[in-house]
């Protein structure tokens, strides 16, 4: 199917792009384009005028410092390929292999994914589980948001229309962390049924879920299950205490019953990966 009509702008700046989505409530950011494209070919997506951010090489960069700062255009490659990075934050080397295929992986963009928030996004329950702040920019200045208060629900997060996704920042974890992610794909589209990470440091466990609930969530119970240490009898705990105080999503390839069941397995196996 072939899109509406639209107007296109290539952004010069920052400031140029936020200017435009400001000034028309129609428009729409492209960067790597591999959700907006798609849904703009269904009609599911009709914008007004595409504001292309691909050639703001300031959006791009990825610092290691006193904490991991990664522009809103790294790609996902640009991620797995840092070495410094994936060194200190070794479930990105988890998870990234199996977001979409080599195409996706070479032009897909981190903001892009976390701005989507697309329920079965995998990068999604990995910034969760690592904390951190997004940075956006708007017409009232630059602020700072937690990843805690994000993910709002369903494709939402707590970007305002008129912000623009600039970075993510996300703290050096302590020695010793311990992280993973796990993930049921589906078979047709890739996109994780059920998608489980890991994250074990000095501030506590984290488990988080994608696929399988309509925003990035916390897996209390699973987290409560190995808050005082991580063995058979805590994994098993955690498997069953798994989707405590969680709605769990079903459709036709996986329905509700199915996805509980998986969500278990798939804490069993990411946390016998950490102790391995």
């Amino acid at each position: 199917m072939i899109p509406v009509t639209f107007s296109y702008h290539k952004a010069e700046s920052v400031g140029d792009a936020v200017a435009r989505i400001a000034g028309n409530p129609e428009a729409k950011l492209l960067a790597g384009g591999h959700s907006l494209v798609p849904a703009m070919k269904l009609r599911l997506a009709a914008p007004g005028e595409l504001i292309d951010i691909t050639g703001l090489d300031e959006l791009k960069a990825i610092t290691v410092g006193e904490s991991i700062q990664i522009g809103a255009l790294a790609t996902y490659n640009d991620i797995l390929h840092h070495h410094e990075l994936i060194a200190h934050l070794p479930i990105f080397g988890a998870a990234i292999p199996h977001v979409g295929d080599r195409q996706v992986r070479a032009r897909g963009t981190f903001g892009g994914c976390i701005a989507h928030a697309d329920p079965a996004a995998d990068l999604t329950a990995v910034l969760l589980a690592l904390g951190g702040h997004v940075n956006a920019t708007g017409p009232a200045g630059e602020r700072s948001i937690p990843v805690e208060e994000y993910f709002v629900d369903l494709w939402t997060t707590a970007l305002a229309p008129d912000e623009m996704l600039t970075s993510v920042v996300i703290p050096l974890p302590g020695d010793g962390a311990r992280m993973t992610y796990v993930k049921h794909r589906h078979p047709a589209s890739g996109y994780a049924v059920v998608g489980i990470a890991v994250v074990v440091d000095d501030n506590g466990p984290r488990v988080t879920i994608t696929g399988a609930t309509s925003k990035p969530e916390h897996l209390a119970g699973a987290e409560d299950a190995i808050s005082a240490g991580i063995n058979d009898a805590s994994i098993d705990l955690a498997v069953a205490r798994a989707t405590e105080g969680v709605h769990i999503n079903g459709d036709l390839y996986a329905d509700e019953e199915y996805r509980t069941h998986l969500v278990g397995q798939m804490v069993k196996k990411a946390l016998q990966q950490i102790v391995s």
